[in-house]
């Protein structure tokens, strides 16, 4: 697995965790939602991710987006 796939599975995992917690526990996990989309979006027009950084501390071989 590259760090592009890296990091968009765990944007994913991020989605779905606060969909399922928001509507089992409380509402205000779409607010966890909300930041992913916010960071996906910042992420796309600045090329600047800290998922990445952390994938990439851990080793995860870089992909062509994230460089």
């Amino acid at each position: 697995m590259n760090l592009d796939r890296a990091v968009m599975a765990f944007a994913g995992v991020v989605v779905l965790a606060s969909a399922i917690l928001s509507v089992t526990v409380s509402p205000w996990w779409i607010a966890l939602t909300m930041f992913a989309g916010l960071n996906m979006l910042q992420a796309s027009i600045t090329g600047f991710c800290p998922a990445a950084m952390v994938f990439r501390a851990l080793g995860v071989r870089s992909g062509c987006a994230f460089r």
